[in-house]
């Protein structure tokens, strides 16, 4: 894959008149020409991909993405739904100059929260860091957790079925949610907003909208599950010598701890050297570099001695020889400090230069010798090349990345996207893999997307997306 960037269309450029009869549902304020202050919605932070679009609408309400879609249907107008446009495989991108944005960020009201019940109702544009803010208010826990969770949308994280870092322990976003409100492509409304746990009443709807990256949908609220807030916590980075290692740390201490292990995450030598060099007020807490490193938490919304336990367990895993050094925070700045060592990868992978990344899931059982057989095949297509595999080993997902070699322009490194996602996906087929664990298709990943979904499970999401969007206005030519 190289960067992608748009090319004028070769269909008639949609008419001023339409474009004035979609501005007026939003009013001018909110519906954005000026190609200067469209830039930000259309270029992706990576810099993988800029777009280019009519208009970009940004509705106040329900009631005003219900007319959008409407018209949007009434006249073939394709629509591309953007949350925070934090998006890493292009899906919130439009590259149509006949296409919209819908842009959700200013459907950002809280409309309830029900300790009780532990649910939360908010809008999709809420930021997911305010969610996780107000429920904490309520001394409740919205488990999402992101690198982006300071600007990613509600919406977006539902459109993706977004992961993170405590997926582990409370699941991944279509886990975290009972009930939605859907605008269709005809601008009808779908009103699922039910705070029930169990509701056996037919089909499960909910669950086609949630990681169908706005192709069925317009996700415009939700009701998050919430959970008891954390009343006492452990964390620790550990320095071992392999992959097998960390699975070994992760199966003894989920043997000693269950379910309050809620992150376990797993970082190369590489990537924490460029954390420590980059990152403001970072410190290694380890008195030696190690090949590899772990993240693990333990969390209880009782008042556990969960350091007690940490403890043990890590005694345990020197003595076995999983580990060879550890340390636990002893304040929760340090602790904080050591989350921020763990999600500063992504961010600071960029001072190595150009980087191929891959959003890859496998068995946890198979993680080590799919790290193994990865880099060893990525180096000998690729020589001098730097591989910084990192991510949530505890489900199974790896951010399966590689920097350019040094001497290598960002360009030239790029241009083998395609080749190192041939080499890697023939060996995740074999361990049962999935290309996309987190991050979703978009448009980097639709065209692969045929070669390894079952005929029959592709021919049944082409014929849910003919039903529910038959003119194809809604994020055409992403996914499918």
């Amino acid at each position: 894959m190289a960067i992608v960037k748009a090319v004028p269309s070769s269909a008639t450029k949609i008419g001023g008149d339409l474009l004035d009869r979609f501005s007026a549902i939003v009013g001018a304020k909110y519906a954005i020409r000026d190609p200067k202050q469209q830039a930000p919605y259309l270029r992706e932070e990576r810099d993988l991909y800029f777009g280019q679009t009519a208009l970009i609408l940004k509705p106040g309400s329900v009631a005003e993405v219900s007319a959008i879609m409407k018209l949007a249907n009434e006249t073939g107008t394709a629509i591309v739904p953007q949350g925070g446009n934090t998006g890493l495989v292009g899906g919130q991108i439009s590259f149509d100059e006949n296409a919209i944005v819908l842009n959700t960020t200013r459907l950002n009201k809280i409309r309830e929260t029900d300790a009780a019940a532990n649910t939360m109702t908010c809008e999709s544009g809420v930021v997911l860091a305010r969610a996780q803010e107000a429920a904490a208010k309520h001394n409740r826990l919205f488990p999402l957790s992101l690198g982006a969770e300071g600007s990613c949308t509600i919406g977006g994280n539902l459109g993706t079925n977004a992961g993170g870092m405590q997926a582990l322990a409370y699941g991944v976003a279509r886990d975290l949610i009972l009930g939605l409100e859907v605008v269709l492509a005809d601008g009808r409304v779908w009103n699922g907003l039910r705070k029930l746990k169990k509701d056996n009443t037919g089909y499960d709807l909910r669950h086609l909208f949630v990681g169908s990256e706005g192709t069925l949908g317009i996700i415009t609220a939700a009701v998050l599950k919430l959970f008891p807030a954390p009343r006492s916590a452990a964390t620790s980075v550990v320095g071992l010598k392999s992959p097998q290692a960390a699975l070994d740390l992760l199966n003894l201490s989920q043997a000693r701890a269950g379910s309050a292990v809620t992150t376990f995450e797993i970082m190369p030598k590489i990537g924490m050297e460029c954390v420590l060099a980059n990152q403001s007020g970072a410190r290694d807490p380890l008195a030696a570099r190690h090949d590899w490193y772990v993240l693990i938490e333990l969390t209880s919304p009782m008042d556990s001695n969960l350091r007690v336990l940490l403890e043990e367990i890590l005694g345990e895993a020197v003595d076995k020889r999983f580990i060879d050094d550890a340390v636990i925070a002893e304040s929760e700045a340090q602790r904080i400090a050591f989350r921020k060592l763990r999600s500063g990868l992504s961010e600071y992978q960029k001072v190595l230069g150009g980087s191929i990344k891959q959003d890859l899931s496998v068995p946890v059982s198979a993680i080590p010798a799919f790290l193994d057989e990865g880099i060893a095949a990525v180096k000998k297509l690729i020589p001098g090349v730097r591989p910084m595999p990192f991510g949530h080993m505890g489900d199974g997902n790896i951010h399966f990345n590689f920097s350019q070699p040094e001497g290598w322009t960002r360009e030239q490194f790029l241009a083998r996207w395609g080749d190192v996602d041939k080499v890697l996906h023939e060996i995740l087929a074999r361990f049962g893999g999935s290309i996309s664990a987190e991050h979703g298709i978009g448009i980097q990943k639709r065209d692969k997307l045929a070669s390894v979904k079952d005929p029959v499970e592709y021919e049944m999401m082409r014929a849910i997306k003919k039903v529910l969007d038959p003119n194809g206005i809604l994020n055409p030519g992403k996914v499918l």
